[in-house]
């Protein structure tokens, strides 16, 4: 907020115990209390059809209701959450609560969605939340949270009820019903609402579907701009900004923190800091995905030349990570275990470092479950992770269900292996030092076998090499 002009509000009556000083905020005067309230138009209800969502966000509930008979289910939306002093970072809602309500971006902060049992069987659901404040109040006005006059519009309950299809009321009978109340996290609702996602219903795979397309759109985005990206001593933050375009322009946000690695910075797995340069020669590392409006997110990466073609060590690196995300798709079929698609992978990665004399032991003898990992230093992390509405989606869920679970039609996974060589390992030679490379697709589980959701990103090097020619034409 600039600091040219104050445009604090007016300090509200706060609750007990909140009460805080302030040497900005200057009372109004008395003609403007007593003009703020007239002189508006009438607005409209606007109460059209339930959204698409509505219907399968109904039937989740229904699954959920089941597995609970009896028990009070209290899911919430979540707070904003101070980033500096007196400003939120963006409000996004709670995974669980989105996905049992179909309500995405446009969520209300402070939500909460109620099950209270039945006396026969089922619950009634209710969802509570803050309604937009009449403009005979001082809310209106005053408060820079949840005023219209600071934040714009807000919903009212009778349109979310028919957006929606739940009934609503208003956050404050909550407060009433709980204020003896103390709610707390239930592990096993956790549990449950997490492993209700494993299996993603049509509406789910066509908005994971539209993610990956616009996703799509900003990698190309970023192939475009590499001249202006590789002329500035930051150019992995003009990535990240490139690719941020994209996801504000034609989605929600990011589902996660852009990686933009490039060189040395690829061998760093998370390397989310994107304040080094972009050089010709070397390799850039992008992992980035968008984030639509129903808060499902497309999660790739790609590995570039910065020149536009592989030199030939990067190039057998490269294609190295390649064969092994193709063996990880060739084991990835209905009735297979979600851990053996990883072991694919990693069955490959092991073969060629052992190949290129990395390894103190055999290919063999590094894959044996006990003893071995020794090719793992190259390759730390998982091959595959569930997506969704999180980008590491169903992280609750038991492991039965998802590392040594089952795969089945409907599942949407990454398969994501890659090859690090840190700059400082004496262990590799030194043409290898400073490379890192990862390649990820998403993928979705159908009754004939998976299909590539991100097949339209080129992943072979000479797909790459000829993407980034007709990009830069």
């Amino acid at each position: 907020m600039s600091e040219s002009a104050d445009t604090s509000p007016e300090t509200l009556a706060p609750e007990p115990g909140t009460e805080q000083p302030s040497n900005r905020r200057q009372p109004f005067p008395a003609g403007f209390l007593a003009t703020i309230s007239e002189g508006w138009a009438e607005r409209p209800e606007t109460v059209g059809a339930p959204r698409e969502q509505a219907g399968f966000a109904a039937r989740r509930r229904a699954a959920l209701s089941a597995m609970f008979p009896g028990s009070r289910l209290l899911i919430p939306a979540g707070e904003l959450k101070t980033r500096s002093n007196d400003t939120e970072y963006p409000f996004r809602a709670h995974s669980a609560f989105a996905h049992l309500t179909g309500w995405g971006a446009d969520a209300e902060p402070g939500a909460v969605l109620v099950f209270e049992p039945r006396e026969s069987d089922g619950h009634d659901v209710m969802l509570y939340f803050r309604e937009r404040a009449d403009r005979t109040t001082a809310e209106f006005y005053g408060d820079a949270t949840v005023g219209e006059f600071w934040i714009g519009p807000r919903p009212s309950l009778a349109a979310v009820a028919a957006d929606l299809g739940i009934a609503t009321a208003h956050i404050d009978a909550l407060r009433r019903t709980d204020a003896d109340r103390t709610v707390e996290e239930d592990p096993e609702l956790t549990r449950v609402v997490s492993e209700l996602r494993l299996v993603k219903d049509e509406y789910e795979i066509a908005q994971l579907s539209l993610a990956v397309e616009v996703t799509a759109s900003g990698f190309d985005d970023i192939v475009r701009e590499l001249p202006r990206i590789t002329s500035h001593p930051r150019g992995e933050r003009v990535v990240e900004g490139v690719f941020h375009l994209r996801a504000r322009s034609d989605g929600n946000g990011e589902g996660y923190d852009t990686i933009a690695a490039s060189g040395p910075h690829a061998c760093y797995l998370h390397w989310t800091r994107n304040d080094g340069a972009v050089l010709p020669g070397d390799l850039i590392l992008v992992d980035a995905g968008v984030e639509v409006d129903s808060l499902y997110t497309a999660d790739i990466t790609r590995t570039l030349p910065v020149s536009g073609r592989f030199t030939d060590v990067q190039r057998r690196v490269y294609e190295t990570v390649r064969e092994a995300a193709d063996a990880a798709f060739a084991a990835a079929r209905p009735g297979v275990l979600f851990r053996e698609v990883h072991a694919a992978a990693m069955a490959v990665i092991a073969k060629r470092v052992a190949e290129w004399g990395l390894l103190p032991v055999t290919a063999e003898e590094a894959l044996d479950a006990d003893r071995g990992g020794q090719h793992r230093r190259y390759m730390v992390h998982g091959t595959s992770h569930h997506l969704g509405i999180d980008v590491h989606d169903c992280a609750q869920a038991r492991r039965e269900m998802y590392y040594d679970g089952v795969l089945e039609p409907g599942m949407v996974f990454t398969i994501e292996p890659g090859l690090y060589f840190q700059a400082d390992d004496m262990t590799v030679p030194e043409e290898l030092r400073g490379i890192g490379v990862r390649i990820e697709d998403d993928v979705l589980m159908t009754a004939d076998g998976p299909v590539n959701l991100s097949a339209a990103i080129p992943r072979t090097a000479d797909e790459v090499e000829e993407w980034m020619a007709r990009l830069s034409a």
